[in-house]
């Protein structure tokens, strides 16, 4: 059997889908190949007009249903069974071929906010209508999770985005603590939501949001741009994922005396309004 692309790429997922059933992995797995085929669109190292063409091909297979493409059977299958509006996934495109051009600058906190909602809080909302979440609260949780999860990837790969010219934050060490500063805030955000999720997914979501976080600070105790450059993709051991995997014990624990609250990024959310009506999606 081939291996899947959630196990070959998100190593951090993978790791907490272990405590996933069998069908629900399945389903994300059929999530994350969809998306990953669409990300890998934008970041093959070919010409620029090619990859818009490829991406146009396949946005064109997904508007048209063309499920003689395997990729978009899956993902039709998951709108279909789990009530996922299309529109998440069309922010999901406009979000990737926002990279399909020669150069991408961020100059503001709400351009790096709505992209990182269009090309991961959507994933996060569509992972979270695979587990059977309803409540609206925790739905926006997911979307802050899946934020928080891009911005850490974007505070690790400052020197990756820099050799295809893409700027989402500045290339210092600054910038990076602010924008995992600012990942921090969606992280917490979407600690009380998961005890929505019903308790045979609830402990491989709690799993994947520590592992992700402690990449964050793994490249916090970097401390300087220097030490930054010089160690490579940071990711997060074995050995570190299990002590996030014990950690997370008492996550669940801490999560049976916990009330659910006010949604705590209603400013970041607001922002993402102004462009994408949330409450649709939703």
């Amino acid at each position: 059997m081939t291996q899947n692309f959630l196990s070959i790429y998100a190593k951090s997922f993978n790791w907490a889908g272990f405590f996933l059933t069998k069908t629900i992995y399945q389903n994300s797995s059929n999530l994350y190949d969809f998306c990953r085929t669409l990300d890998d669109i934008a970041d093959q190292d070919l010409e620029l007009e090619i990859k818009k063409k490829n991406f146009e091909e396949f946005k064109n297979d997904f508007l048209n249903k063309n499920l003689g493409n395997v990729t978009i059977k899956k993902i039709y299958n998951l709108i279909e069974n789990f009530d996922i509006s299309k529109s998440i996934i069309l922010d999901l495109f406009d979000g990737v071929e926002s990279d399909l051009k020669e150069n991408v600058k961020f100059n503001s906190n709400k351009e790096l906010i709505i992209y990182s909602y269009r090309v991961a809080g959507t994933v996060g909302l569509m992972m979270a209508k695979i587990l059977k979440v309803s409540s609206k609260n925790s739905l926006k949780a997911a979307i802050d999770l899946g934020i928080a999860m891009q911005l850490t990837n974007i505070a690790r790969d400052v020197i990756e985005d820099g050799k295809r010219n893409r700027s989402y934050i500045n290339s210092n060490f600054e910038s990076i603590t602010k924008t995992l500063k600012l990942a921090d805030s969606f992280y917490e955000s979407s600690f009380k939501s998961i005890k929505e999720i019903p308790l045979n997914s609830r402990f491989g979501i709690l799993v994947a949001r520590r592992v992700y976080r402690e990449i964050g600070n793994k490249i916090l105790n970097k401390k300087n741009m220097d030490n930054y450059k010089n160690s490579g993709k940071i990711y997060v051991s074995n050995f570190g994922k299990i002590n996030q995997t014990l950690l997370s014990i008492s996550d669940l624990i801490k999560l049976l005396f916990t009330k659910q609250g006010e949604h705590l990024t209603k400013n970041e959310h607001s922002i993402i309004n102004e462009q994408i009506n949330l409450n649709e999606r939703i």
